[in-house]
Order: C-alpha cells, then structure tokens, then sequence
C-alpha cells in the first residue's frame, strides 16, 4: 500500500491530521498515509469536546503546552480565516465565587502572564457587565479565549491532505508494529503497511498501538476519564453571554463544571469527569472488562484513587444526579434550573497516567526506533 519512504501516522483527529498537514508543510511532496480504525475522522476526543480555543491559562509556565499554545492558537485561527471555518473569540470569565478561591485567581494570573496570555482580574461589577447572570466575588477575564468546531477543522484539514495525494485509511486497526533496516512495517486490518517512520497519534489507545512497536512498552498508561455535558434548553441559552468557569483544582487537570458557548448558539454545560468502564464508553452501559481490568491493576491509578477517592465519589454523584450536577453549576450561574437542562453527548478524555500515580498534564512524546508516540 505504501513504499519505504512513506510516514504512517496512526489516528484521524486532529492531532495525526496536524501531524500530517506540518508533515507535508516542512517536505512538499512526501508521501503520508494515515490509518484510523473508525470508519470517519474526529470520532472520539476531538469532535466530543467542548470546542473552546484555550488560551494557554492553565499550562504549568516552560511546559511544552505553555511554550506552544500562543503559537498554535495563532497558527488555528489563520487556518480558519484562510479555508472559512468559524470561529469565534468571545473570551471567557474564570470565577471565584467565595473569598477562598482568590489566591487560585491569583495564582492563575501570574500563570497567565508567564505564559504571555492576557488577562485581568475584574471586580463583582464588571463580572456582571460580562455575564449578567453569574455571581462570584472576583473573576478573571480572558479576552483571547474563543470557540470553533474542530471536526469542520479536520474535513478541512482531511480535504487538503486528500488533494495532496495522502491516504486516509479509514476502518483500519493497527495490529502490529516491526521495524527492520528500511524502516516500519505496520500490521493493519486491511493489510500491510510498509513506512520510513511511524507517529502514533491514536488517543485513547495511544498507549496500546505504543506496546506494539519494538519496545513493546508506553511510558505511560492510559486511563479513560468520561466527561458529561448537558445543555442549555433554547430558551434558557441568554443565561451565558460566552464562556464561564469556575476557579480549578490545582490537583486536577480537569477544570470543573462550566458552561461553553458553542458556535451553533448552544451552551453546554460539564463535564464532570468519571472514570469510564471502557476506552470508548460514553455512558454507564458501556463496559469493556479488559479496559476495566487493565485500569483497576495499574499501580498508578490505584495510587490516584486512594488519593482522591472523595473527589472521585463526588463526581459519580453528579454523574448519576441531575440535580447535584445543577446545584454544582448553581455556584456559578444561580438562577439555572433543573429544567434548563437537557442531556448532550458525552465525551472521553485520554489521561495519561505515569505508575507513581502522577496525572500527565503536558504533552508526554517519545521516540522509539522508527516510531513516535505522541500524548497528551
């Protein structure tokens, strides 16, 4: 299917689909395959997000994320205005609503400008000029946050490549992976795949298409963390002007229950963040045993949920509680109610999780042999 010359990158999101494009960027005219066990691009993590522009807030200052969101965020928006993707720069509003959260403000702000995003901290008045239905008692105002559709990025993004003669193998499972002097030789569901080099960009299984490369191992594991939203019903969606959240756990690199505008005019409101019963499951009736088995024996997750068994049951509680997701989103947004909200899809989110029970919160890239593995 493919000669020796050619870069297979594993996963159809929209980090292989980047991968490829900057591939094809740096050397016009190389040859890229890329191999994605679903039968449509943007399946899992990418088009069950939220769809916001991060401005770079929250990324520990000198990490990899910190150090390249400002310029990918730039890169992104150029991409839409060059190719006519919506987008929208609304800016967001992180707050806290009681006396104790403001050192976290504080904190989050001398992030900020470490990292070159700006930022103010804006009193209870101006909060309310933003968003007039929130309460808090300070908040920090994030102009440069916005929002877009990432799966329209990717048809975009897979339109191009497709005109650039890249293979979009979509249906195809990665099986194996070997590596002899001229290279990558990929096992798939549809045959063999011959490469100068492998990415992997595969998400969820990124730490299983890493195990069968030549090493046979990831530095990290993978544990399936499932975020539920609900949404706003239209005639409650005046309620959130843009994008609202609360003040995070520092702990965590999950940023609370928040509300999203999204750019077809809804809002949604979550995730929470509940550990899933399978790679892949998006609700409480999907459940792999050896997904769930090979997250309960990881030492690092069990260490994790030791540590933060009350967070954990908390989240569960919402999961399985309207009402206690509401009264969560209530310490933002007093006057939403239980019958504002509807169900929205949900998402999963890939946590890379290292065997001291340490949540990776930066990108995590190594570089076996012939074969790249990226995280995140």
């Amino acid at each position: 299917m493919a000669d020796g010359q050619t870069v297979v990158v594993v996963g159809g999101g929209i980090i292989g689909l980047s991968v490829a494009r900057a591939l094809l960027l740096d050397r016009p005219g190389a040859r890229v395959a890329i191999v994605e066990k679903e039968p449509r691009l943007a399946a899992h993590q990418t088009g069950r997000n939220s769809g916001v522009i991060h401005s770079g807030i929250y990324y520990k200052p000198g990490s990899l994320k910190a150090r390249t969101v400002a310029r990918g965020r730039g890169a992104l928006l150029d991409f839409c205005d060059e190719h006519g993707v919506d987008y929208d720069i609304c800016g967001k509003v992180i707050v806290a609503t009681d006396e104790s959260e403001q050192q976290a403000l504080a904190t989050l702000l001398d992030k900020a400008r470490s990292n070159g995003v700006r930022a103010e901290l804006i009193d209870p008045d101006r909060l309310r000029e933003l968003e007039p239905a929130v309460r808090g008692v300070a908040a920090l105002h994030v102009p440069d946050a916005g929002i877009v559709d990432y799966t329209r990025v990717c048809e975009v993004i897979a339109g191009l490549l497709r005109g650039q003669g890249v293979d979009i193998l979509l249906g195809t499972a990665v099986t194996g992976i070997d590596e002899d002097n001229s290279g990558v030789i990929v096992q798939t569901s549809r045959g063999v795949l011959r490469g100068h080099r492998l990415v992997n960009c595969a998400g969820l299984q990124s730490d299983r298409v890493a195990a069968l490369s030549a090493d046979g191992k990831s530095q990290v594991h993978i544990v399936p963390f499932r975020g539920e939203y609900y949404e706003l019903v239209p005639s409650r969606r005046s309620l959130i002007r843009n994008l609202v959240y609360p003040v995070p756990d520092p702990a965590f690199p999950f940023l609370g229950v928040h509300f999203t505008r999204m750019i077809d005019g809804g809002v949604h409101a979550g995730p929470n963040a509940v550990l899933a019963l399978a790679r892949e499951g998006y609700d409480w009736s999907t459940f792999s045993a050896r997904d769930t088995w090979e997250t309960l024996r990881h030492p690092g997750f069990r260490r994790l949920a030791r540590r933060h068994a009350w967070t954990g049951l908390g989240e569960m509680h919402r999961s399985v509680s309207k009402a206690a997701f509401v009264r969560a989103l209530q310490r933002l947004v007093p006057d939403v109610g239980v019958t504002d909200l509807v169900r929205s899809k949900a998402g999963v989110r890939a946590q890379a999780l290292e065997s001291d029970g340490t949540m990776v919160d930066d990108f995590a890239i190594a570089q076996p042999g012939s074969t790249e593995n990226v995280g995140r």
